[in-house]
């Protein structure tokens, strides 16, 4: 296989940036869904809070400036692209433009660390569409492998976790929950992939990170309709459970007072979103004031220079005839290619949160 590649592409969710794009969005992301309006209108009403355009696209602007930063100065220096599943710039726009530049083969950073039908399947699907939608001058693209377990990734979490801590309390610190959460999926989604696994090994290493053996992971952003199964417990029904002084779902992780302090790591995601900055820091955030615990959450892991640093050295394992395939942990380091049977769903038509 040749390691030749003319440039990067940093492919994600997509976002709006005006107030007037928020419904035109949202009705992009829901099309062919069976979604009701009011349901629409709910996730809509939660752009309001941040001057109705979503924080994704300005965080990955910076992402993608600091990654040129990186190659510029390193190796290798390829062109940095951008290209969203859901609002603009689209990927198959995006392609048009690297084609028009001469790219023939690129490689693809996805915005998300873990294995999933949602986070790493269909992205490779909207690659699909996007290249027979250019037609026969799309550049090839290959993906990047997930990063779950990299040091780039592992290592600003511990940091950001310790530093999270640091904001408790000295006299309540050891007495403090560490609760990761992550973003909610389908069980029937989560039966075909790897998501579960990866999260509580990521989880793991963070927590041995921080001398924390005992630790929780829940879910958030949940959208589906009730009578869909979807990964829990929720971060919510976990804090009404410690505030009282109990974990109902895990009677191995017994609390026999209630909880006063906690520490949530999102550790699900990479930057401070719109399920980051509104789910945790507004809506978990007000929940925790009314059960009275003190809410602490650590930074996602942004532009960190160990990430960017990541980023390349990614770059640098599909461009090298021996690479060092850099992972934490026991599960190594993940695929290059994926299998033809990797992360298989048949999404059903159904509500999603916004980014």
């Amino acid at each position: 296989m040749s390691h030749t590649y003319d440039a990067l592409i940093v492919i994600s969710f997509g976002g709006p940036d005006r107030p007037e794009d928020v419904l035109p969005f949202l009705e992009n992301v829901l099309r062919g869904r069976n979604v009701p309006r009011e349901r629409l209108l709910e996730v809509a009403e939660h752009y309001d809070h941040f001057g109705g355009k979503s924080p994704i696209n300005e965080q990955n602007r910076a992402l993608i400036a600091a990654v040129e930063k990186e190659l510029a100065e390193q190796e290798p220096k390829l062109p940095v692209y951008w290209g969203n599943r859901n609002w603009h710039p689209f990927l198959a726009d995006t392609l048009r433009q690297m084609a028009a530049d001469g790219v023939r083969r690129a490689l693809a950073f996805f915005t998300s660390a873990y294995s999933s039908y949602s986070g790493c399947r269909q992205y490779l699907e909207n690659i699909v569409a996007a290249r027979e939608e250019v037609g026969p001058s799309a550049p090839q693209i290959d993906k990047l492998r997930v990063f779950f377990n990299h040091p780039g990734f592992i290592e600003p979490m511990i940091e950001s976790t310790w530093a999270a801590f640091g904001q408790i309390p000295v006299e309540r610190r050891d007495e403090a929950l560490l609760v990761f959460t992550a973003h909610s999926i389908p069980t029937a989604m989560a039966a075909g992939c790897r998501y579960e696994e990866q999260l509580h090994e990521a989880c793991r290493l963070v927590g041995e990170g921080v001398n924390r053996p005992s630790w929780r992971l829940v879910y958030q952003s949940r959208s589906g309709p009730p009578r869909q199964p979807w990964l829990g417990p929720d971060i919510c029904e976990l804090l009404r459970n410690v505030a009282g002084g109990s974990l109902a779902h895990d009677p191995s992780h017994p609390m026999p007072r209630p909880v006063r302090d906690v520490v949530v790591v999102p550790i699900g995601f990479i930057s401070d979103h719109l399920e980051v900055l509104y789910d945790l820091d507004t809506e978990v955030q007000k929940l925790c004031g009314e059960l009275g615990i003190h809410m602490v959450r650590a930074a996602t892991v942004g532009t960190h220079p160990r990430f960017i640093r990541m980023i390349r050295e990614l770059i640098e394992e599909r461009m090298t005839d021996e690479p060092n395939r850099l992972a934490m942990g026991t599960l190594g380091a993940s695929h290059d290619v994926c299998p033809d049977d990797c992360c298989l769903y048949a999404p059903a038509r159904a509500a999603t949160s916004g980014r």
